[in-house]
């Protein structure tokens, strides 16, 4: 599981103080790109020609987060197919569970036009990936 390490800054919280609920989606966005470059891959090359859309994302709610707050993302790979990955994150401060959530991506490739086809994800990507995200 890889561990990735954050603090909360003031323009992430809302009018009470507490983490905006659209941050977490954030948070488990920037872990996942974390394990990316551990893997020494970035998520974003070749994006003139594949991508990888989300097709899902949740996030139960535990506990607050607030100003400050140190916090990290455990994040693993929860589920592989020929053309997804999902994410699977757990958000600490400390022994406090703040929540946990997924984030499924889709492997696309992407015609001139603009449309997307799902296509199948190079074993070498999956494999990388696993073993960065199993690091610890």
């Amino acid at each position: 599981m890889a561990i990735y390490q954050r603090r909360v800054e003031f323009a992430e919280t809302d009018a009470a103080g507490m983490v905006h609920f659209s941050m977490f989606f954030r948070y488990m966005e920037e872990a996942e790109h974390a394990v990316w470059r551990s893997a020494g891959m970035d998520i974003y090359a070749n994006h003139e020609e594949r991508s990888w859309p989300r097709i899902s994302a949740s996030f139960d709610f535990k506990a607050p987060l607030r100003f400050q707050d140190e916090f990290e993302v455990r994040t693993a790979i929860a589920a592989v197919t020929r053309s997804t990955i999902r994410w699977q994150h757990t958000l600490r401060r400390g022994d406090t569970i703040i929540g946990s959530g997924t984030i499924t991506a889709v492997y696309v490739s992407k015609s001139a036009g603009g449309g997307m086809k799902s296509t199948a994800i190079p074993p070498e990507i999956i494999s990388r990936l696993q073993a960065a995200a199993s690091a610890a």
